[in-house]
């Protein structure tokens, strides 16, 4: 496959713990129906985030071991992790007896917690691909870049 799945399939979990946060936040005002949507939510998150990271370590497979991309790819492999972490006992915490149930204080600050780390899992990601060029063809950029500048005025020669 030429594009990598990674980039892809990261806006599912992204989405999912984003809205599940919000609905937490939300839950103090609205109640149950908005703690029942973040559960969902972070059950969806959870299970996408395996498939996401899985296909980011194959990509992380990829970066040579001298290329100081790989030190920001540890950290966001870490980040990952432990955001997956905190939403994933976040959602362990408000389920009893196979029920879902509120949320409780500690459930709602491995939220915000799990919240703030994906946002610095993001931010770490961006750099790997935006700095570093992980999961660009440069060839293909090149290409792109050179289409894009104007027809130069000069004749060669």
């Amino acid at each position: 496959m030429k594009h990598p799945l990674h980039p892809a399939l990261a806006h599912f979990p992204i989405a999912c713990w984003t809205l599940a946060t919000f609905a937490d936040v939300g839950s103090r005002w609205w109640g149950d129906p908005a703690w029942r949507v973040a559960g969902g939510l972070l059950l969806i998150g959870a299970i996408s985030a395996l498939a996401t990271m899985a296909a980011g370590f194959l990509e992380l497979m990829k970066i040579p071991n001298d290329s100081p991309a790989l030190r920001v790819a540890n950290r966001h492999l870490l980040m990952a992790v432990i955001t997956w972490s905190c939403y994933t006992a976040s959602l362990m915490l408000r389920v009893h007896d196979r029920t879902l149930h509120p949320p409780d204080a500690l459930a709602l600050a491995l939220s915000a917690i799990g919240f703030l780390a994906l946002c610095a899992t993001g931010w770490l990601g961006g750099t790997l691909v935006y700095t570093h060029g992980v999961g660009v063809h440069r060839e293909q950029t090149d290409e792109l870049h050179a289409s894009a500048l104007p027809p130069s005025r000069h004749k060669p020669g």
